[in-house]
């Protein structure tokens, strides 16, 4: 196996690159540590949705508000609101006048799903190949290990002109973030910012980075359909009543038609992304099986970014070993949404829930309860601050940034804009197309890590450009 190469070795970048090759040569000893610090967090399995040991979340708090210490800044603390996961605020209060930066990240992660699936253990971090596996080695530890890593190469600079920073680290993004707008309200005056940067999303490809400036929202809700009060045999009673799992599957199959297209009336699509993606690269990227066609038409980038995309991502029925000889008399799935730029979240709720009850056989009595609703979010493609982001990015990468869309969603976002109006918020990320977040064998590639932090680094110099008006 190849030794990694965490380095920054690269050709000098445009537009100062003295200033750029100072910076790296700065960066390049911090580089282990804050590798050797992402793996201790990746060990912590901070899982914070509801079943789980919720020690190891408090456990992650603790250990990033170390790390925010260790990084200078002047004020660190644990807060929670109304019961909610432990999130960390660390801050540097601006000189009067003077900008302040809002850095954001995650610090709890996805379940890990069946431990034999992965090729090494998921909370044992472990290096191949130029890439750091783990369950959040990306998303989004990684984001808390480049807002660390960046304070501690120009935090002192930032300091020294008065530049604000806030670091918020929340602890319960994977769970669907149920007490985030409760919490940036009572935190209001410690989290306000001029310039607020979230670091979950991914880059373009290896390589190239991206400031995401689309995100589709989300919308799930769970359909239960019952057919029999209990389950009976189905030699003696089968033919006259359906099962309940038949009818399941008969009414999810109503919810897209021939093509794939989502058959949802009354739903919207957004304008078609202007870039477009290699079909080939797609399909590596999302193990897609050799020979089989793609759903949908159109774009691929439209299919991910601009258009709504159903799945069913959960059945309750029995498992193929436990199966007997009876009618199953009911079953669930959950059915997730996704919702492109300009939908609103009630009414494509709304439009789902319509679909369902209207195409509910008489044979059978569904029921639907409704769960999360996020919205979707698209950027200003023009501002001071989006400027600042691409001059940085081009800097770390010697290579334009693609403004790019992002099918997941980050429904926060919009609670930042309406509880910090003046504030911009530029979408950043860790994650390259290979990093299967959320996923088995996720991963990060330790390059990119490099280029993150120090693009992170090289904006964060240049954000006392920025007007301080939260001072």
């Amino acid at each position: 196996m190849s030794t990694p190469d965490h380095s920054l070795r690269h050709s000098a970048a445009p537009g100062d690159p003295d200033e750029v090759a100072a910076l790296r040569a700065r960066l390049e000893p911090l580089l282990p540590a804050a590798i050797d610090d992402l793996k201790d967090l990746v060990r912590i399995p901070s899982i914070a949705f509801d079943g789980y040991d919720r020690d190891p979340v408090q456990r992650s708090a603790q250990a990033v508000a170390e790390l925010l210490r260790g990084a200078g800044l002047a004020e660190v603390s644990i807060e929670s609101v109304d019961g909610g996961s432990p999130a960390v605020i660390g801050r540097t209060p601006a000189a009067a006048g003077r900008p302040t930066v809002l850095l954001y990240a995650h610090h709890d992660v996805q379940p890990t799903g069946d431990l034999s699936d992965w090729t090494s253990p998921p909370f044992e971090p472990a290096e191949r190949d130029g890439r750091l596996y783990g369950r959040g080695a990306a998303d989004d530890k990684a984001g808390v290990m480049a807002h660390v890593t960046a304070l501690r190469l120009v935090g002192e600079e930032l300091a020294a002109e008065g530049v604000g920073v806030t670091v918020f680290i929340e602890g319960e993004e994977e769970a669907g973030s149920p007490t985030f707008r409760p919490f940036i309200e009572t935190y209001r005056d410690r989290l306000a910012a001029d310039l607020i940067i979230v670091a979950d999303s991914a880059n373009w490809a290896v390589g190239t980075p991206a400031l995401t400036t689309s995100l589709r929202g989300v919308v799930d809700l769970v359909v239960e359909v019952r057919a029999l009060d209990h389950a009976v045999h189905s030699g003696l009673f089968g033919g006259p009543v359906l099962d309940a799992l038949t009818q399941l599957s008969r009414l999810l199959a109503t919810l897209h038609d021939a093509n794939g297209e989502v058959a949802v009336e009354g739903l919207i699509r957004a304008a078609d992304p202007t870039v477009e993606m290699d079909e080939t690269d797609y399909r590596r990227d999302a193990g897609v099986v050799d020979g089989l066609e793609l759903s949908g038409t159109g774009s691929l980038t439209s299919r991910l970014w601009t258009r709504p995309a159903l799945s069913v991502i959960g059945i309750d029925a029995p498992s193929v070993r436990d199966a007997s000889n009876t009618l199953v008399p009911v079953s669930r799935a959950k059915v997730s949404l996704r919702i492109p730029p300009g939908e609103d979240p009630d009414a494509a709720m709304e439009a789902l829930v319509t679909h369902l009850e209207r195409h509910t056989p008489a044979t059978a009595q569904v029921t639907v309860h409704r769960g999360e609703r996020g919205k979707p979010y698209s950027a200003r493609q023009e501002s001071a601050a989006m400027d600042l982001a691409r001059d940085a990015f081009a800097r770390a990468w010697d290579t334009p940034a693609v403004d790019t869309g992002l099918g997941g969603s980050i429904p926060f976002i919009a609670d930042l804009l309406e509880v910090f109006p003046e504030a911009e918020v530029l979408v950043t990320g860790v994650e390259d197309p290979e990093s299967r977040a959320h996923g088995v064998d996720e991963s990060l590639h330790l390059g990119e890590f490099a280029r993150v932090c120090l693009a992170e680094a090289l904006l964060l110099r240049s954000a006392g450009s920025l007007d301080g008006r939260t001072t």
